[in-house]
């Protein structure tokens, strides 16, 4: 795992550990801007992307970590390779590890106008790989568009609930994932969005348990292998609990056993 740290003097340097030597971090939580404002692996390598409007957010993020006693920090969009297809699927397969074993989690809502109460219309609430982000860390910490602190998972669990369909035992680890059916569990993805259709289904990985290669072009048979891979490894027979209004997939041809995408499973509770 590769950590950023931030220097005396401002300076961001990436460090790898391995899993044995991982010390204490915070991790950010946030919705991508475009692709080209979002700081890389390969601008941190080469000593580049202090003009984009990403690098606020690493900034951010290493001077919080400092005020809470933390001296490394982690970003999805700089700690991790993405020209490696062997390092991207261990990323995605380890994503929900890595939150859950963060010590804070800071979730920017980069929509969230200052004096604005309201969490519901924050676009972070309807990403898929945000979902995950705001279950596995044990403290999540939000602060709005200018980066002022807006209470915590504990605090809001019931507007948070209210928002997610996330009981708010499971957002609190009052009750595990374990303990949750795996249908409830895909619902709660239902209305999320993702860039890349495989990323409905690689986004509930760690949710669900599994682990299994990234293919990206596969399309909505990603959401396919996920099922076949529950099944395999789990006696949950709520996987087949799901509902289509149109009972016929497109093409005409009968859908079977298994859904074509997270929508499927809406309101299974």
């Amino acid at each position: 795992m590769r950590l950023l740290r931030r220097s005396d003097t401002g300076d961001i340097t990436l460090t790898q550990f391995s899993d044995k030597d991982i010390p204490h971090y915070a991790i950010l939580s946030h919705t991508w801007g475009p692709d080209a404002e979002e700081v890389t692996f390969g601008d941190l390598v080469n000593g580049t992307g202090r003009d984009k409007s990403g690098y606020k957010k690493i900034l951010f993020c290493g001077e919080q970590a400092a005020q809470d006693g933390l001296e490394y920090f982690w970003l999805d969009t700089c700690c991790i390779d993405k020209s490696s297809s062997a390092e991207l699927t261990e990323a995605i397969n380890s994503m929900f590890k890595w939150y859950r074993a963060s010590d804070i989690c800071y979730a920017f809502l980069s929509d969230l106008e200052h004096g604005k109460q309201s969490l519901w219309d924050c676009k972070w609430f309807r990403r898929g790989w945000t979902l995950q982000e705001l279950i596995a860390p044990s403290i999540v910490r939000f602060y709005d568009a200018e980066w002022n602190f807006r209470g915590d998972k504990l605090t809001l669990r019931s507007e948070l609930a209210s928002i997610t369909q996330v009981d708010p035992d499971v957002l609190t680890n009052a009750v595990s994932l374990a303990e949750v059916p795996v249908a409830v569990r895909i619902s709660w993805a239902a209305r999320r969005e993702t860039k890349r259709e495989e990323d409905r289904a690689y986004s509930l990985l760690g949710i669900l348990g599994i682990n299994m290669p990234m293919l990206y072009g596969e399309g909505e048979n990603s959401f396919i292998r996920l099922q076949k891979e529950i099944i395999r490894n789990s006696p949950d027979m709520s996987i087949f609990g799901w509902t289509r209004t149109n009972t016929i997939a497109q093409g005409g041809q009968y859908s079977g056993l298994l859904a074509s995408s997270p929508a499927d499973f809406e309101d299974k509770d």
